[in-house]
């Protein structure tokens, strides 16, 4: 193990840092001078591409394992953590609760016992606007009734209500952020978003004209929607990474415990995100229409005024465009 690090900078943990999100903060965290530890399982991340692109220390290695966080606490000199650690596919989380509540809440159990004991007390988490539920109001605010459907998300909602409650204890101060449909790459090309399966719309429609499919498939067309496809708020990944370096700050310079959405605030729907992908790339892209999937809001988008207010956060790259031509250009490199 690494001996602590003497430079000025606070060294920061960063749980699930080798994954698609986890990785593009540790990239930020780097820019902005901190010192980084990537704990991951490797299930999902991508130990070559870390390795490549990041300084970070990997460690392979998981949440749920109570010795290994001891030994990383005890040999680091950890000032705070990022935990992004988690599974994620809403579908499986129904077919297999207990794997998604023993790897996100007890993992996020055990971590957060570890911090305490070794008096690390601030903690940016990884949540998700899936914690609303069905929407009753579009964008949707941070004091949004809360209504998980999903193993999922209940999950993630249970973190943040353990996280409350290590406030009141224990003193614990973290950050959380409920995301919306984190997309796009690294606009160097360093990273971008690589799951297996893969179950999101961008990647999809890209692996389409890429021709690894042969057809995307369109969940309903008949919503009350301006052109009967679902809307989705998309938010660029450096976007997000971006307000996990601002999170970090904040707590580190005091702030206390807080929720806070990450999305555009505009949402574009499945054909319109089709439609800038043919343009983009050129290609025709086939498209199958297929019957709703159930539990599909017609419309999902946040607003983030808060992040912007508190933290000072802004979006650096809102356009729609944008984040499909920086994940054209990973896609080509990485699986063209």
């Amino acid at each position: 193990m690494a001996t602590p690090s003497h430079s000025t900078q606070p060294t920061v943990l960063i749980t699930g840092g080798a994954g698609y999100i986890g990785s593009h903060a540790v990239l930020a965290l780097e820019t902005a001078g901190y010192q980084t530890v990537i704990l991951d399982n490797l299930e999902y991340g991508h130990k070559e591409l870390a390795a490549q692109h990041l300084k970070a220390e990997i460690i392979v290695g998981d949440t749920t394992n109570r010795s290994l966080l001891d030994e990383i606490f005890s040999s680091h000199d950890i000032a705070a953590v990022l935990h992004f650690a988690a599974y994620i596919a809403v579908g499986e989380s129904v077919s297999e609760p207990a794997k998604y509540y023993r790897n996100n809440v007890y993992g996020t159990l055990n971590l957060l016992e570890a911090m305490v004991a070794h008096d690390v007390k601030k903690l940016v988490f990884s949540s998700t606007c899936a914690i609303y539920g069905p929407p009753k109001t579009v964008p949707i605010p941070e004091d949004h009734p809360q209504n998980p459907i999903s193993p999922y998300a209940t999950s993630k909602l249970m973190v943040e209500k353990m996280l409350l409650d290590f406030q009141v204890a224990y003193g614990l101060q973290s950050v959380c952020f409920r995301y919306f449909n984190a997309a796009g790459a690294d606009p160097e090309g360093r990273l971008g978003e690589d799951h297996n399966p893969e179950t999101h719309l961008i990647p999809l429609v890209l692996f389409t004209a890429l021709g690894k499919r042969e057809s995307l498939s369109i969940y309903g067309s008949d919503y009350e929607t301006r052109d009967g496809t679902c809307i989705r708020d998309y938010i660029h990944v450096s976007d997000l990474a971006d307000a996990h370096v601002k999170g970090l700050e904040y707590l580190l310079a005091g702030g206390e415990t807080s929720f806070f959405n990450l999305g555009n605030g505009s949402g574009f729907t499945v054909k319109e995100v089709i439609e800038t992908a043919r343009r983009i790339t050129g290609k025709k892209i086939e498209v199958v229409l297929c019957d709703r999937r159930p539990g599909d809001p017609p419309s999902l988008v946040g607003t983030s005024d808060r992040a912007k207010s508190i933290l000072g956060w802004q979006p650096q790259y809102p356009d729609i465009a944008t984040i499909i031509t920086h994940a054209w250009q990973w896609h080509q490199k990485r699986h063209g």
